[in-house]
């Protein structure tokens, strides 16, 4: 009996370090993406200020701003591309953890890496782009303003009603940035996990 009591004593042990071993293994890794999608996003604040010094004063004064670094393939008729950011609000200090997923149709080869730097200029904006609802509008043109304050966004296309975005890839500044078909939301495992 004495056996039986300690097998099942020094397995449940077991059991316990065992799931205290991956809870922190899963922890790591989750704070390891968190961290690399952070880099990513100065990497291309950075990148856009270089091209666009003006743009630095537009995310520093907006209500908020999103980065999306991402990778776009097509393959004959058909396209795809995925990324993941980081959603920041500068009024009042949120920040979430973003994924975009874009399919098209449209004849091309290759595979091309950019980054899209979101605009938001009011709370109704920020949360519909938080939210995963809202629908992309293609380029409109290269300096709209920007609705509230009548200021320019010089470098930027109208994304939706009150948000625009800057595109950059690895050749500077795309003064049409084609979004049309995209999703973005929220990424549910990096926001939540604790």
């Amino acid at each position: 009996m004495k056996k039986t009591a300690t097998f099942i004593m020094v397995m449940l042990m077991m059991c316990v370090m065992t799931a205290t071993a991956l809870a922190a293994t899963k922890e790591e890794k989750i704070q390891k993406e968190r961290t690399k999608i952070e880099e990513l996003s100065e990497k291309a604040l950075k990148n856009l200020y270089e091209k666009v010094p003006s743009a630095e004063r537009v995310i520093n004064d907006c209500y908020a701003y999103a980065t999306l670094s991402n990778t776009g393939m097509k393959l004959g008729i058909f396209g795809d591309a995925h990324g993941r950011g980081l959603a920041v609000n500068n009024e009042t200090g949120e920040r979430l953890y973003m994924r975009m997923k874009e399919m098209g149709i449209g004849i091309g080869l290759g595979v091309k890496e950019y980054d899209l730097i979101f605009v938001i200029g009011t709370e109704q904006a920020w949360n519909s782009f938080i939210s995963g609802d809202i629908k992309f509008a293609s380029a409109a043109e290269a300096a709209a303003s920007d609705g509230v304050t009548g200021d320019s966004v010089e470098g930027a296309s109208i994304a939706a009603n009150g948000i625009w975005v800057y595109q950059m890839t690895t050749k500077g500044l795309t003064l049409d940035a084609s979004i049309k078909g995209t999703k973005i939301y929220p990424d549910k495992k990096l926001n939540t996990y604790e």
